[in-house]
């Protein structure tokens, strides 16, 4: 059955409102995933197919789109962001809203939905502390069957040294394609968070709403060679689960 949902977030960020505007319009790789930047007015194209319904730099920023492309769970979909100026403008206060309609196992999706809001807007606030503005090169892969599985992510995180009973803010030497040293910045049983001087590494614990484990790669070096850091990871979490 058809209905509307509202997720809703407030945070303040070390970051100037427009370092954040920034982010949200043209360095969403940084953080997210790499998007064709809206049109710069009300009704030009946004992602995905929307349309910009507002449009006040650096200060409110809202896209809305009827049918979402490739998302047959989903009918309607609005992403709203306020930025206000805090400290002097030193600092930003942003308000974001993610509202619209599902129209398939309405609890699974909003649950899905509203924790995954919780770790791409921790992620948006380690890229603009830590690397804003420079560019990202990008990967996202998923996991092999076998990572649906209901443990599937405590799996990944027991094979990279940071189990269940590491905390975020620890330092760790990770074990993954090769070893590396890294700051747990994110850690529940649903995602972990890694940053290291050159990059943001995200594992999201999709196998709670019935997908694969998925990994995510943001590199902030210049001249990195992205698809060998995707071929190295991808082979090291098909490992993990081709284990007897």
């Amino acid at each position: 059955m058809s209905k509307e949902f509202e997720i809703a977030r407030e945070f303040e960020v070390d970051a100037t409102p427009q370092e954040v505007w920034e982010a949200i319009t043209t360095g969403t790789g940084g953080y997210l995933w790499p998007m064709e930047p809206p049109e710069p007015r009300v009704g030009g194209k946004g992602p995905f197919g929307s349309k910009v319904t507002a449009w006040d730099p650096p200060h409110r920023y809202t896209n809305r789109v009827e049918d979402v492309e490739g998302i047959s769970e989903q009918t309607l979909n609005q992403l709203d962001y306020t930025v206000e100026p805090r400290d002097e403008g030193r600092r930003a206060w942003v308000r974001y809203v993610h509202s619209g309609i599902f129209v398939d196992d309405w609890d699974n999706q909003y649950d899905g939905a509203a924790k995954h809001t919780d770790f791409y807007l921790h992620t948006l606030r380690e890229y603009l502390t830590h690397f804003a503005p420079r560019p990202a090169a990008f990967a996202t892969f998923d996991g092999p069957e076998a990572s649906k599985a209901a443990d599937a992510l405590a799996t990944v995180g027991r094979a990279l040294g940071v189990g269940e009973d590491v905390a975020a803010g620890a330092r760790v030497t990770v074990r993954g394609p090769d070893e590396f040293d890294a700051v747990v910045d994110f850690r529940n049983p649903y995602f972990i968070g890694l940053r290291t001087d050159r990059g943001l590494t995200r594992f999201f614990g999709r196998n709670h709403w019935g997908y694969p484990v998925g990994i995510s790669l943001h590199d902030f070096t210049p001249g990195t060679d992205i698809k060998e850091c995707e071929a190295a990871w991808q082979g090291w979490l098909n490992g993990v689960f081709s284990q007897p």
